[in-house]
Parts: C-alpha cells; structure tokens; sequence
C-alpha cells in the first residue's frame, strides 16, 4: 500500500542534505540547503517535459484510435495508448519513489484471461489502471506547467535578489559613478549607487529563498497526492484484495473449528461412549453370573455417562454458549470470568444487544484473552470491560501479568487478531515487558 507523503521526512542528517551547521539552525534556514528541497524542485523541473511527452502521446494515440474506431484498427490504436499510459505511469511511480520518497504500491496487474494479442487487448481496455493512467496525462499535465512556472519564477527572483550586491563587482561597469565608493582608484573604482535600496532588496531576496522550498513542497504534495490517487492501486480493488484475504481466514477459521470439534468429540466424549458401550455389555454378561460385579460396572458406567455429558456441555459452550444467546454479553462474560484462574471484575455498558455474530466474536474473543491470562501471565488481577463508541463495540482485557505478550510471533493473539480483521475488526495489544497488558478489540458495531 502506499505510504504517507511526507512519511519519515526530517530535517538534518537523516535527510542527507544537512549542512555544517547541522540542527543548531531553525528548519526554515535549513530547508534551502537541504537535498530533500533539492529533490523536490528536480522534480518540479523535470515534470514539465516528462509532462508535454506524456500528454501529446495520451491526447494524440487516444484520438486517433477513437478516430479509427469506424474500423477494425482503432481498437488495438487505442489499446496501444493506454499500455503506453501504463509504462509511463510506472515511470512516475519511480520517479516520485526517487525524488520524493514517496513510496506507491504496484497496481493491479493485467489479468489476460486467455492466450493471443485479443485476449491481451481485451485486458488492456477493460483495465480501470489503464483509464486511471491516461487521466493522470491529461491532469498532470497543466499543473505541470503551473508548479514549473511558480516554482522557477520565484526560485530565480529569489536568488537573483539576494545576490544583487555581488552584481557590482561582477559587472562594476554598470555601477553609478555619485554613489558610495566601496573600492579602487579614481580611474578603476566600483560605486553603490544606493545602500538603503541595495540592502532591501538582498533582504527580499532572502525571503523568497527561505519561502520557496515550502511552496516547492506544497506543489509536490498536489504531486504526490495525483501520483497515489491515480497511479496506485484503486481503493475498490485493494477492497476486493482485502475481502478476497478476509474470505480466505474465515474459511481457515471454520475448517480450523470443525478440525477442533471433530477432534474434542473423538478423544473426548466418543472414546468415553465407546468405553461405556463396552462396559455395559460386560455388565449384561454378568448379571445372571455375578449380580455384585455387574451392579458395580453398571456404577462405574454411570460415571462415565456423567463425565461425558459435561464434555459434551463443555464443547457446546466453545460453539456457543446458551447464556450468551439467552442472557447477553454481560452474563455470558462473568460466566468465562468465574472460570479464569485470577479475579476477574467485568463491566458490560452497552445500551443494547449487538448483532449475534458480532456479539459472538465478542464472546469468544474475551474467552480466549481470558484463557491466555490463565495459562501465561501469572497475574494477580484482570479486567474486561465492553462498551460501545459511536459505531464500534469496544473490547478492553487488562490484567497486571508480566506482560511480553506479542502479535507478531505467530501466537494466538495472532490468530484472533486475523478473527477480528475478516470482520474489519482492529486488535491492538500493549504488553510490555514486566507488565500490564493492555489488549483492546474493536469490532463494527451491528444492531440485533
């Protein structure tokens, strides 16, 4: 994706521009020295004839294949000139990479759907990168000639004032003859004509150097933003990429679920039917022989029916607990705080019930923070409170562990965290070393 302009931008070192005199000088007396000011007026400069070829070949190939469209050769004309548009938007995107650190992500590529140069046309055409580039010719091309115009009108006047002075000893033939000696003899002398006129002048000459870089900046901003509206990926198809991701770990997640339920049903509540399967035939057997041994068998099998009802209740509730559909998030909630192994306080203020499935994912998602407390983080306390900010439900776990919990290295956190985003749900995790941690869930909120 593509990042913001201006990101990472500092004056001094950093930059690699920074003068002698380092940070001791205010950023305003800097920004003309700067090689970030350098590159930003290369790239003003350079705008204006990448801009009137790339313009002449849109409007030209362009009208031409619309031109010739009566035939059969306009179509390929025209898809010629949008391809062109492509190459020359990869172009900027390098350039704006270069000059502007301006980082822009690839656009979609061309999806051929079938061999030979219709099938390519056919991508081509239908393409909105395509269209998107030919617009960014036709844009960028009067505000090229616009940001060029300001930016070397006012850099040459700027630097043409400051540097007044130094015409009377560069060009000492056009200095006055009545004014203020500075140097020579009567015969090789250099005049100032007026001082007071001289001096007002440098000093509005070092005004407009001063100025320019910023206003060079803010006209490459309108750069920038063209370049990464238009030369970047669109917005509808970074959605589509980002759904396509969301729809992949919703599948992964549910086939991860039934993986886990068919293997709690077979190690757990399966394998204890079976044994009392056994065990009750055994009991048949003997109760003409041995009626004691059989009512104790029978006895033991009871006890089994029993353990495997509560695994059976136990695998109901991590598919969906009745509380939670019966009584609500706050019921629900205190029933998994009562269960961790650490004092738990909980705050539900939510002014109605979500929607079940995000009401769900809020469940669940408490369940398992309140689990990783249980198994890590040798707390002594935690918390959960939920609310609701304007359109999302909020979710904050804390607990006064020892902290060091981390999303990045492929732990649970990482899992729930992909959970919550196939939702355009945001996990955010505090967890430094020694302690608290902090995680905040926020989910869109859904009415029931």
């Amino acid at each position: 994706m593509a990042t913001e302009y201006g990101q990472g931008y500092g004056y001094g070192r950093e930059d690699g521009g920074s003068t002698g005199t380092g940070h001791r000088l205010p950023a305003a007396l800097r920004a003309p020295f700067e090689a970030r000011s350098w590159r930003e007026f290369g790239y003003v400069l350079l705008s204006l004839p990448l801009a009137i070829v790339l313009f002449t070949w849109t409007v030209t190939m362009v009208s031409l294949g619309a031109g010739l469209l009566v035939t059969f050769i306009g179509v390929p004309v025209l898809a010629a000139a949008l391809a062109g548009c492509r190459g020359f938007g990869a172009l900027e995107r390098a350039r704006a990479r270069g000059l502007l650190r301006l980082d822009v992500a690839e656009p979609e590529p061309l999806r051929v759907r079938g061999p030979g140069a219709l099938a390519w046309i056919g991508a081509v055409l239908k393409s909105g990168t395509s269209w998107r580039n030919a617009l960014y010719a036709l844009l960028q091309f009067p505000w090229a000639v616009f940001s060029f115009s300001v930016a070397v009108s006012l850099w040459t006047t700027g630097w043409t004032l400051l540097t007044y002075p130094l015409w009377f000893w560069v060009f000492p033939a056009y200095a006055g003859q009545g004014g203020l000696q500075l140097y020579g003899d009567e015969h090789h002398s250099v005049y100032l004509d007026n001082p007071f006129e001289i001096t007002v002048t440098a000093l509005v000459g070092l005004l407009f150097t001063l100025a320019v870089p910023w206003i060079v900046r803010a006209l490459t901003t309108v750069d920038g933003l063209l370049v990464r509206g238009l030369l970047g990926p669109s917005p509808l198809s970074a959605r589509v990429v980002e759904l396509e991701s969301d729809r992949g770990v919703v599948v992964d997640t549910a086939a991860a679920d039934l993986r886990r339920i068919e293997r709690d049903l077979h190690d757990g509540a399966q394998a204890r039917l079976v044994n009392l399967a056994m065990d009750l035939g055994l009991a048949k057997e003997k109760l003409q022989e041995d009626p004691r041994a059989a009512a104790q068998m029978v006895e033991e099998a009871h006890g089994e029916v029993k353990t495997a009802l509560q695994e059976l209740r136990d695998l109901a509730r991590g598919i969906h607990p009745a509380v939670l559909t019966d009584r609500g998030l706050d019921a629900a909630l205190s029933a998994v705080a009562s269960r961790c192994t650490v004092p738990v306080r909980v705050e539900v203020d939510l002014p109605a019930r979500p929607a079940q499935a995000i009401e769900g994912i809020a469940y669940f998602t408490v369940s398992e923070l309140l689990q990783n407390i249980s198994k890590h983080s040798r707390a002594r306390s935690a918390s959960v409170d939920v609310w609701r900010s304007e359109d999302r439900l909020m979710l904050q776990v804390i607990d006064d562990g020892v902290g060091g919990a981390d999303v990045s290295r492929g732990s649970g956190l990482a899992g729930l965290g992909g959970r919550l985003d196939a939702v355009d749900g945001v996990l955010v995790v505090d967890s430094p070393t020694g302690g608290p941690t902090r995680v905040i869930a926020e989910l869109p909120w859904r009415a029931a």
